[in-house]
């Protein structure tokens, strides 16, 4: 099957494209929003090519993920919108962009998501992540704490950037990822868009993960550090309650719960280990690739079978 595809989010499409499909991917000379091609940070296969959009031809399917894209898919594609983040707005009356139509499917990444946005009668599905197991593995060998987020200074209180001295308090604080060189201060380091392989090698090394996102649907980065077997902190809110069982890290609104709790992961690396063991399990489970993958098969046989 020929899919065309923008790319977007970088890890989420990493794992969509290790399919048994061709990948068409729309490119441009600034390689802008609108035409990126290739990931250059992420390994991806040969399958996924890239092509400007007015040479992609014989696609079979068209994914989008921004209500952009709609206009830009070629006539008679069958459509399935991929709704990655929560509602904003008037939540929980935040009508989708995509509402009110019957000429595609929307694939909600989270039952959250499907619970809160208002679709009208446009059909949803939910097909959870599925990530590419990391390389690294947990060693915890450095007293600090690992965030990873995008954009941390310009998306703010939902990123829980305002939370982040108060953990840098406990220990160093290490921030990874796109849109994070504004944070730097006392006690917290950043690292700016490093390759993913590396990123997953030094996140490891750290003591503990802490999830500090006030409103996401689930951050994958958040799936990859449990299946490298690491001790997770979270807010509890949105899906990662889901996400994440009571033995496999510590979750709660109150933040001062979750600062007595990274204290206790420094001081006590057996429990680290074993928080982190828990975790690798169940991530590994729910959140594994094949069955991401199979989900994704199914639907879209569906969608195209019905559109012939």
């Amino acid at each position: 099957m020929n899919i065309l595809l923008w790319h977007v989010h970088g890890s989420w499409t990493t794992a969509f494209v290790q399919g048994k499909h061709r990948y068409l991917i729309p490119v441009n000379q600034r390689r802008d929003a609108w035409g990126r091609g290739r990931a250059r940070t992420f390994d991806w296969p040969s399958s996924a090519e890239e092509l400007p959009l007015d040479q992609i031809r014989d696609a079979d399917v068209a994914i989008v993920q921004r209500p952009e894209e709609l206009a830009l898919v070629p006539p008679g594609l069958p459509v399935i919108y991929v709704e990655h983040n929560t509602p904003k707005g008037d939540v929980p009356n935040t009508r989708h962009p995509a509402a009110g139509r019957d000429d595609l499917v929307i694939a909600h990444v989270t039952h959250f998501n499907e619970l809160f946005w208002d679709t009208g009668g446009t059909r949803t599905t939910v097909i959870e992540h599925g990530v590419v197991e990391p390389a690294a593995r947990w060693s915890g060998e450095l007293d600090r704490l690992a965030v990873v987020t995008n954009e941390p200074v310009r998306r703010g209180r939902v990123t829980g950037t305002d939370l982040f001295d108060r953990f840098a308090a406990v220990a160093p604080l290490d921030v990874f990822g796109m849109g994070v060189a504004g944070l730097a201060g006392q006690r917290i380091t950043v690292h700016d868009d490093p390759p993913q392989r590396e990123m997953h090698e030094q996140v490891a090394r750290r003591r503990a993960y802490a999830h500090l996102c006030r409103w996401t649907s689930l951050g994958l980065s958040l799936i990859e550090a449990m299946q490298m077997g690491m001790p997770v902190l979270a807010l509890a809110t949105t899906e990662a309650v889901e996400a994440v069982p009571p033995d496999a890290g510590v979750l709660s609104t109150r933040v001062d719960t979750l600062i007595d709790a990274a204290h206790w992961l420094l001081d006590d690396p057996d429990a680290a280990r074993r928080l982190g063991d828990r975790a690798r399990q169940v991530a590994l489970t729910r959140y594994g690739l094949d069955r991401f993958l199979a989900d994704w098969d199914r639907l879209l046989e569906e969608e195209t079978c019905a559109s012939r």
